[in-house]
């Protein structure tokens, strides 16, 4: 099965990796796996799989993470309609 994907390349997902402290909050709650480690340190892995919840910027204690939460889930439901081709599922 194939990744869910949102607009390639939309997503206002931003991480300071010189702030991050390591503590993983973003991999845990993450949703779709947007998040790895590499070098004690969150790196975005896949951030057209991003759909902006806000779950790790929230979460994130150290305030390395920040996003615009609800632009992705916005542009899911855009793409569900056109795919669709109504917004009223008929």
């Amino acid at each position: 099965m194939d990744r869910f994907r949102y607009l390639p390349g939309v997503v206002t997902l931003q991480i300071d990796v010189r702030r991050c402290d390591g503590c993983r909050m973003c991999v845990i709650v993450c949703p779709h796996a947007v998040f790895c480690m590499q070098d004690k340190k969150a790196r975005i892995l896949d951030a057209d799989a991003c759909m902006e919840c806000g779950a790790c910027a929230k979460n994130c204690p150290s305030g390395a993470i920040t996003v615009r939460s609800g632009v992705g889930c916005a542009t899911a439901m855009l793409i569900e309609t056109l795919h669709r081709g109504s917004c009223c599922g008929g």
